[in-house]
């Protein structure tokens, strides 16, 4: 079986994967959800990175999975080690040299407006939505200015998990980046940003296929 390392979003930790993380042990998988310095203002991409690199340490047969702004990390770690597979869920798709502060821009985002609740936790049940926002950490700047270090994106297979109800990343701006930028069509599922709280065993069960080969 694989080893999923579970990589958060900005402001985030482990306890966003914290109901996938069983659903992957009980199909028989490790599961390493990583903790990053997203409150640390020293820590960079490349030190978010390092967490991950150590958090895995020895571990082997890899699938890699980012969700929303770890998508700007999960790379960096295939660049390293040897990974089988990345899956961004939801994920922000890094170019060479790019901030992640311009990333909005480069990509043509534009916001369809709301608050945080209604952005990211509409489809989740509200005492899980209430769980989440008390988890939510300071998210540092300084990631944000600093140029994606890669020249391309790793030669490793990648699948992007695209959530149909998403309304930070809408489905057709998301089909857009992911051709453009990773050539590929994007894999569907019903659910918001935070699919992980909202639709766990879907999502449990889509990557489980994945490590399966389909």
């Amino acid at each position: 079986m694989s080893t999923f390392v579970l990589i958060p979003g900005a402001a985030d930790g482990p306890w966003y994967w914290h109901l996938v993380e069983p659903e992957l042990r009980a199909r028989g998988h490790d599961v390493v959800a990583v903790d990053l310095p997203c409150d640390d203002d020293s820590a960079g991409l490349s030190e978010y990175a390092d967490a991950v690199v150590e958090a895995i340490g020895d571990r082997t047969d890899l699938i890699v999975v980012a969700q929303s702004f770890g998508g700007f990390t999960a790379p960096l770690v295939a660049d390293r080690l040897p990974v089988e597979l990345l899956v961004l869920v939801a994920g922000m798709v890094p170019a060479p040299g790019e901030p992640p502060q311009d990333w909005w821009a480069n990509t043509g985002y534009r916001s369809s407006g709301g608050d945080e609740y209604e952005t990211f936790f509409h489809d989740v049940p509200p005492d899980l939505a209430a769980a989440a926002m008390r988890h939510g950490r300071h998210q540092s700047g300084t990631p944000m200015g600093e140029p994606w270090p890669l020249a391309a994106w790793p030669d490793v297979p990648t699948r992007y998990v695209l959530c149909r109800d998403d309304r930070l990343f809408g489905a057709e701006f998301a089909r857009r980046v992911v051709r453009e930028r990773l050539g590929i069509t994007p894999d569907e599922i019903d659910g918001g940003h935070c699919i992980a709280l909202s639709r766990p065993r879907e999502l449990a069960e889509r990557l489980d296929a994945y490590a399966r080969g389909s």
